[in-house]
Formats: structure tokens, sequence, C-alpha cells
């Protein structure tokens, strides 16, 4: 019995030889399921004004390249669609973000691997709403993002770990319609899952 147990903790906290060292990649694919709670405020005038709360469904794919032991930057691209149905309304949500971003890896002898990172970019929202009376309405609108997120990954093999992590991320950005100044700002906090593959960098030859 104390083997089996022994076996079992091998396997799951076991030695991990994860490639996170200067000049590796890591190539990531995080998805959330519906977990995520987004608050939304419209401020006019110094009024403040809250939206709906509503679930969604995001992809997350991203790069990343060691600059050193641990710590990789790179680019995470979100895709990411809500849909909202009320008294025969409905609207659908459309993001698309680009950040950069900076992910430390708390890499040690376990196959657990905490991580945190940040990053800031580009983001883009489209609107489309459909009216049960007849006629629709659709806007776009630019502006800021940012987010950080954290979680563990946990390194199946020496290159394919499967994460679990939480995320916040802010899209804001302001805009004059008749001579009125709007500022939105959307929340979003989500739990994610997903994978990241780690590739080695090739060893260099040594001197003969």
């Amino acid at each position: 019995m104390k083997k089996l147990l022994l076996a079992g903790a091998v396997a799951l906290f076991g030695l991990s030889n994860a490639q996170m060292t200067k000049g590796d990649w890591v190539i990531s694919g995080n998805t959330g399921f519906g977990f995520n709670s987004i608050n939304t405020k419209t401020k006019v005038d110094g009024e403040s004004f809250d939206g709906p709360k509503v679930s969604s469904f995001s992809v997350t794919p991203s790069v990343g390249y060691f600059v050193i032991d641990k710590l990789a930057v790179g680019i995470d691209l979100n895709f990411a669609s809500i849909t909202t149905k009320e008294d025969g309304d409905k609207a659908t949500i459309s993001n698309f973000s680009v950040m950069p971003t900076a992910t430390y890896y708390f890499a040690n002898s376990s196959k657990l691997v905490p991580f945190l990172g940040a990053g800031i970019g580009y983001a883009s929202n489209k609107t489309k709403e459909t009216y049960a009376g007849g006629g629709s309405d659709e806007y776009t609108a630019d502006g800021l993002a940012w987010k950080v997120k954290g979680g563990v990954t946990y390194m199946a093999t020496q290159s394919l770990g499967i994460n679990l992590g939480v995320s916040f991320d802010q899209f804001s950005n302001k805009e004059t319609y008749l001579g009125t100044e709007f500022k939105n700002n959307v929340n979003t906090f989500g739990v994610n899952v997903g994978f990241s593959y780690f590739i080695k960098a090739k060893a260099q030859k040594s001197d003969k």
C-alpha cells in the first residue's frame, strides 16, 4: 500500500525537467468555458451606470520566448464571443485583442509549476444588436486592453503541460457623441484551462 501511495505521489509531484531555460519557446492555448463573469460600467457626465452580468466563451492562443531562465515574453491573442437575450432582443459582442506579455514560471523539481503573467495591448469590440420589434444596430469600439494572469502548469511530460489558471482583463475606450463624452470599461474575470508546449532550443555544437 505504501509503495502504491509513493508511486502516486511521484507521478503527480515527481521530478520535472521542463524546458524553461533561456532560448526555449512555449506555445500555449487556453480556453474559458463559461466561467467568466463580465461587469460593464459606462460613465456619462460623471454618472456611472451598471450593465448586465453575462457569461462568455474565450480562446487565447499565445507564443513566448524565454529571454532568461523561467521568464518568457511573447504575444497573447484573445478571441471571445458573448451573447445576451432579453424580451426577444439579442445582443452579440465579439472581442479581439493582441497583447505583448511576460510570464514567469516558478519552475522547480516538482511537476506542478506555478506561473504569473501580465500584458498590455490593443483590443476591438464589435457589438450587434437585434430587436424583437425589428431592426438592428452594429458598431465597433477600439481601445486599450491589459491583463494579469496566474495559475499552475502540470507537466505531464518534459515538454507538455496542462494549465489551470485565473485571469483578469480590462478593456477601456473613450468616445464623444453629440458633445457628450462616453468612457467604457469592460472588466473580465475568468477561470481558464488549456495546455502549454515547451520547445527546447537546439543545443550548441561544442568546439572541436
